[in-house]
């Protein structure tokens, strides 16, 4: 089954490359590419993707257009997941990004896709009504938030697994990481969502929320 997939970016020599990218995936079917808000939320009503691959600042104030727009789909098409692709490492876009919830949405940092399979990953996942939050953006929360935090409360392996969920990581991923057992991963995630508070969160929000929007509070 193919994916339908809407590009937004204004700069041409990463629009080129992203293009490049996503050709070499042959369930991905390219349906539109976009250099700016207004292209970006007309191809989207046009198409109806599966997801959208779009750059955090374009045309026409280069602020937030992207977490605008994945903010907008959700209300408009809920279906469709999206990747903000972002060369800031400011929390405070993730945090926004994710503020209707974790589901069907990925931050990515620029610097850090070396690796194709990086943005090629976060789109299935996404897809998929999954999510993915690059690593640094994690590590600066827990560097910046954690001392009036729920987070303070946690023991370091807890944290340590914070981290690999809030990467997207299921659990036995995050058990592979961090060489647990699956069990072992199961019991610290329970006792994570204990402590900050969200014991009765519905499942599909827990794992991000427990990083993005705890470690938010001021």
């Amino acid at each position: 089954m193919s994916l339908g997939i809407v590009l937004a970016e204004d700069n041409l020599l990463a629009r080129e490359g992203l293009c490049s990218l996503l050709a070499t995936e042959p369930e991905f079917d390219l349906l539109a590419v976009c250099v700016d808000y207004d292209e970006l939320m007309t191809a989207v009503d046009r198409h109806g993707p599966d997801v959208v691959v779009t750059d955090i600042r374009m045309p026409p104030t280069f602020t937030d257009e992207g977490v605008r727009a994945a903010n907008l789909i959700r209300r408009s098409q809920p279906a469709t997941g999206v990747v903000v692709i972002s060369q800031y490492d400011d929390p405070e876009f993730a945090l926004a990004l994710l503020d209707e919830g974790s589901q069907g949405r990925a931050y990515l940092l620029k610097e850090r896709m070396s690796d194709p399979r990086q943005l090629i990953g976060a789109i299935r996942a996404v897809a998929d009504g999954g999510s993915s939050i690059d690593p640094k953006i994690v590590d600066s929360l827990v560097r910046n938030r954690t001392r009036n935090s729920p987070v303070s409360r946690l023991t370091p392996r807890e944290r340590e697994v914070l981290a690999e969920m809030a990467t997207g990581k299921d659990n036995n991923a995050v058990a592979s990481s961090l060489v647990l057992t699956v069990r072992a991963v199961e019991k610290h995630i329970n006792a994570i969502f204990s402590k900050l508070g969200l014991a009765e969160e519905p499942e599909v929000h827990k794992r991000v929320k427990a990083v993005l929007v705890y470690l938010a509070a001021r």
